[in-house]
Formats: structure tokens, sequence, C-alpha cells
């Protein structure tokens, strides 16, 4: 599978994502905006998860990473609803903080162009509420900023959906044939490994004093299933023919 296929592009996409996600969880800190920093966190793990399965071969990794960008996708259109306050949803309450804090989002006070002034606080009010903050001149509200947030988010998520189930559906093809962990499976370095012993064989089928023949190795190779068996029928073979050439040696001594 060339680099120029689903493969290279979901890396590419999936480091996207991760950038992405990292410059959303800064801002997201410096609001003190707790469930964003929590849903990014997890996004941030599946994704470094997704990358390491595209680049090692791992197709159960990558069903993860799909499995998730389905839910980023839904926890992303509730975030669009929430700052555009559809359904009965309001962007003025602390849903984002677990109601324990009054912050909200970063952009509120920091967005392009804006001013922020305080305010003095009332006789009956309190400098902790918001109230007292006076944010103008704003050239994008802060809300539409969220919202361009989270459709880069979701867009980048089905871009990866589409390609995650391309490469999951390569590599289960390719699953059959080629071993991904630890290079050819073991039936092709099997077959590969008897066609190298030829002579070996041979000297088996010519030798009288042994009755380890030829046919005995095809019926063993038949049997093997393992590489730990062939080599035992290898070390057999082999102790066959020193045997035999003992056999037919008349004056050892005399090599010696």
């Amino acid at each position: 599978m060339g680099c120029c296929t689903g493969r290279c592009s979901l890396i590419c996409l999936c480091a996207l994502q991760l950038l992405s996600a990292l410059e959303r969880q800064i801002f997201d800190f410096l609001g003190f905006q707790w469930a964003p920093i929590l849903g990014n966190f997890l996004h941030i793990i599946v994704v470094i998860l997704g990358l390491f399965g595209t680049i090692q071969y791992r197709p159960r990794y990558i069903v993860v990473y799909t499995v998730w960008t389905a839910l980023w996708v839904t926890w992303n259109v509730f975030i669009i609803c929430f700052y555009l306050e559809v359904g009965g949803l309001s962007k003025d309450t602390d849903l984002m903080t677990f109601n324990i804090s009054v912050h909200r989002s970063w952009w509120r006070e920091h967005g392009p162009g804006c001013v922020r002034r305080v305010l003095p606080p009332s006789a009956h009010g309190m400098m902790d509420d918001y109230t007292y903050v006076s944010v103008t001149g704003c050239i994008v509200d802060f809300q539409y900023l969220e919202v361009i947030h989270s459709a880069v988010q979701i867009l980048l998520s089905l871009v990866g959906f589409v390609y995650a189930c391309y490469v999951i559906s390569i590599f289960m093809e390719e699953e059959d044939t080629f071993d991904f962990i630890g290079g050819l499976d073991a039936h092709s370095y099997y077959q590969d490994h008897v066609e190298l012993k030829p002579v070996n064989l041979q000297a088996l089928q010519s030798a009288p004093t042994c009755t380890f023949t030829a046919s005995h190795v095809q019926a063993q190779r038949k049997l093997a299933s393992d590489d730990c068996l062939l080599d035992r029928v290898e070390v057999v073979a082999s102790t066959c023919s020193s045997l035999r050439k003992a056999a037919l040696d008349p004056y050892p001594c005399r090599n010696k």
C-alpha cells in the first residue's frame, strides 16, 4: 500500500487533529471550562491511539478511533447548540464548568478587538460576578468563535471517520497474507524454509543405512504446523546423515 493512499492521509489527519485539539485545550484551560477540558483530554488520547494503530498496522486501535470520532462529533454538535442557545440551552449557565465556578469562555473577554473594562462594584455586589466586567468592541462574539472551533472539529472528525473505515478495510484484506507485526506469516516462512533445504533431502534419499528416508521427511512436512517441529525434523535429518557417513567410512582412525 503506497504512501499516497488512505494510510498516510489518515496519519496526516491525526496529526492535524492533535494540533487543533491542543490549541483548543489551551484556551479551555484559560477559561476554566472543565467539561471541554475533559473532552479534549480524551480526544487527544484516542487520536494518539489511532495514530499509533495506523503507523503500526493495528486495525483494532483504528476501530476504537472510529467509534470515538462518532462520539466526538456528537459532543461538538452539543457545544454548538449550547452557544447558539438551541433547544432551551443557554450560554450564560455554568454547565461547561460543572456549576463549580462562574467562569465563561476565554474568548468572551479576549476575543479579536475586545476591550475589557472592570467596573466598580455596587454596594450589594461582589467582584467575582461577570456583571461588573464590561467588554466592548469585539469583532466576533465569543459564542461564534466557539462554534467555529466545534465546526472545525466536526469536519476533521468526519473526514477522519471516512479514512479510518477505508484503512480498516485495507488492513483486513491484507491480514490473511501478511503478518503486520512480525513480517511473513508462519505458513509462508515454513514454505520458504523448506525450499532452502534441497541438499539435505537428496542426501537422505540416497542414504542406504538410515531408515529416516525422504518420504518420512515429506510426511513430517505435512504434519508440521510451526517452526519448532520443522527444526526438529532438520536435526533428525542431520543426525542420520552423520551416522551414514560414519558407517560408510571403513578407516575412521586413518582420517584422524
